[in-house]
């Protein structure tokens, strides 16, 4: 068994879920680093946080296996102490305390200033922007806004985040600031929902002014949207998409079913019709943007003919990027007290159909692509090839470009001119122009 280190202690954050939660780690880093503390991520440490994630039944088993994992390791004496924060620990503290009693402390997701606390650190008001990033240093996730108002049946964020809160335009113009001087040239916006930015701080939607304040900031070239919700969308959006070379055009807009009966169910707020036309005028105002969206599989009374409906629509739509979820059935949602009368196998399945379909669209679009330049950022270089994206990929979750390494040199997190040869489903292969 190993002494306890008599020294400076080591802390460990440990982060799983979304990049909501990522970036939730790199604020709770910058603080403890500005206490003088030393932190790292996912390596060894003395005091370990674990960043855990609530949001469906895998990502519940995922955190609640950590946590056992690095109890275990305590229990061997390999670390001293165990800390748990983020949705998992919101949502069923109670339960957690009773079930996996080892572990030191748990924290909800807005206790931030507690958890520093039990770190021997203080809540530094004064760090407005300043945070540790994990991601590669080109790009950075930015968190415009914490929690949700939306009241879909199937979603328990608003259980473990709270309502909509608004971070100002100005402490997020400084935030962006201080990444562009670190070198990050690709921010990526981020929240439960960006369509309801501002609404509470100014009274009306105001995603577009938080842009029009952002491709200002020197330094960042590409600013990419992730998470709009489609009822309300602001479509003044769509011109600064149109218009400012620094917006991609790229909007990830999760619409999770087709069927309106369904969507009523879900309590999204619109239906099939009034969805198809949201996305007619995507493309008629913005004709080279590309769209991932995510789809909800197996919700209760998701019949067969309901199905086929999404999947017939998903085969006319031709999605750029398409992400498909099998349904969940989560305490405490409205949903919940509707029978989840699909059963888990026929789930699974329909996932594959979904996800077969979107890989032969997927191919295809991309044998449009061959011949064709466009600018790409570099991420890293793996194996015998420099591993890059478009204006029209996000990181870890859309398509890469890859260009062969024996006769070329890339600058990791620099731009590129890239002829596109040939093509895969979710792969271009290219060369430097």
């Amino acid at each position: 068994m190993r002494t306890k280190s008599v020294g400076k202690k080591k802390i460990n954050i440990v982060t799983l879920g979304c990049s909501k939660n990522v970036y939730d780690s790199e604020v709770l880093m910058g603080q403890l680093q500005a206490n003088g503390k030393e932190v790292v991520h996912e390596d060894k440490g003395d005091i370990v946080v674990i960043n855990t994630c609530g949001f469906i039944d895998n990502a519940k088993e995922e955190s609640i296996n950590t946590i056992l994992e690095y109890v275990e390791a305590k229990n061997r004496g390999e670390v001293e102490q165990v800390f748990v924060t983020g949705c998992l620990s919101e949502r069923y503290k109670p339960d957690l305390i009773r079930e996996i009693p080892d572990v030191d402390q748990y924290f909800g997701t807005r206790d931030l200033p507690l958890l520093l606390k039990h770190l021997g650190a203080d809540y530094k008001h004064e760090l407005v922007g300043e945070r540790m990033v994990t991601t590669p240093r080109h790009y950075a996730y930015l968190k415009i806004s914490e929690g949700c108002d939306r009241p879909c049946s199937f979603c328990a964020i608003p259980l473990m985040r709270g309502g909509n809160i608004s971070t100002p335009i100005e402490n997020l113009v400084i935030e962006a600031e201080k990444l562009a001087k670190k070198g990050v040239k690709e921010l990526i916006l981020i929240a439960q929902d960006l369509t309801y930015y501002g609404l509470d701080l100014y009274k009306k939607r105001a995603l577009g002014d938080l842009l029009l304040r952002l491709v200002k900031v020197e330094g960042i070239e590409w600013i990419r949207l992730h998470y709009a919700f489609p009822t309300g969308f602001p479509e003044d959006v769509l011109e600064i998409i149109k218009n400012e070379p620094k917006v991609c055009n790229y909007i990830d807009i999760p619409l999770q079913h087709i069927n309106s009966d369904l969507l009523k169910a879900m309590k999204r707020g619109t239906s099939h019709e009034k969805t198809n036309a949201l996305l007619s005028k995507f493309r008629q105002m913005v004709p080279d943007m590309a769209i991932r969206t995510t789809l909800i599989v197996g919700f209760p009374g998701e019949t067969e003919e309901r199905f086929q409906e999404m999947k017939e629509w998903v085969r006319e739509q031709r999605f750029d990027r398409l992400g498909c979820f099998t349904y969940s059935h989560e305490e405490n949602t409205t949903a919940y007290v509707l029978e989840d009368d699909v059963p888990q196998e026929v789930k699974e399945a329909r996932v594959e159909e979904i996800m077969e379909l979107q890989s032969q669209i997927s191919w295809e679009k991309n044998q449009e692509r061959i011949g064709k330049t466009y600018r790409c950022i570099f991420d890293r270089k793996e194996g015998n090839y420099f591993v890059g994206r478009t204006e029209f990929d996000s990181p870890d979750v859309d398509n890469t470009v890859l260009v062969p390494a024996e006769n070329t040199y890339l600058s990791i997190g620099e731009f590129a001119d890239i002829k596109i040869n040939s093509a895969e489903e979710f792969d271009l292969y290219g060369e430097l122009v």
